[in-house]
């Protein structure tokens, strides 16, 4: 464990009881470098969001295996997203039509230069957001995902996944599922580590990130 993680997770045990107890549960060394196997580059990482929205990891992983081989083993460009005949794309890459309007939509946004994706790294959490939302098909919760195991910001609440949600219902004893607002409230102790928390809260569900929208 790197010193950088032993100490957030220090201050995440110091600032919260309840959320003390849950760590100590899961462990530290159930925190994995969720990143692996996905792209690294900006454009390759949102292509790869889209894929997965709304499925499970085997799921996204098996199309996003088959999109990759339609292009000799790596994402498509934009410019071959747009050149290729969308039909023919779900069909190879078991996509629905609304996925591949959407891939369609951010290599319009990335071609036109609307979606000016080397400056992402440089934005704050919001504008990175408000970029992204921009796209059809980018919602909050995927640029949420793109924040936290993209670009790794340490301080993003993912308030609208379901699983964040639940493990925070189960954790503190809730009756129902918080609202957002009541996440955000309750998650004002993990500043500025929430990102950490959300990866322990998905792991004491043994659970993968899933939108709720």
């Amino acid at each position: 464990m790197s010193a950088a993680l032993e100490q957030a997770v220090g201050e995440l045990r110091a600032g919260d009881p309840v959320l003390r107890e849950l760590i100590d549960r899961v462990g530290i060394e159930a925190i994995e470098d969720a990143r692996d196997g996905r792209p690294r580059d900006h454009y390759g990482a949102l292509v790869r969001s889209i894929v997965g929205q709304q499925l499970s990891t085997k799921a996204a992983r098996a199309i996003y295996l088959r999109l990759t081989e339609r292009f000799g083993g790596r994402p498509p460009t934009p410019e071959e997203v747009l050149a290729d005949d969308p039909d023919a794309l779900r069909a190879a890459a078991g996509l629905s039509r609304a996925k591949v309007g959407f891939l369609r939509s951010l290599a319009e946004h990335v071609l036109d230069g609307s979606l000016e994706l080397h400056k992402l790294g440089r934005l704050p959490d919001e504008q990175v957001i408000a970029e992204l939302v921009a796209v059809k098909g980018l919602g909050v919760w995927t640029a949420h995902m793109f924040l936290m195991f993209h670009l790794r910001r340490p301080d993003v609440l993912a308030v609208g996944d379901l699983g964040i949600r639940r493990g925070i219902m189960l954790t503190y004893g809730l009756a129902e599922l918080p609202s957002p607002a009541e996440a955000e409230l309750i998650a004002e102790p993990w500043r500025p580590h929430r990102t950490l928390a959300c990866l322990f809260l998905w792991r004491s569900l043994d659970a993968t990130p899933v939108s709720d929208g």
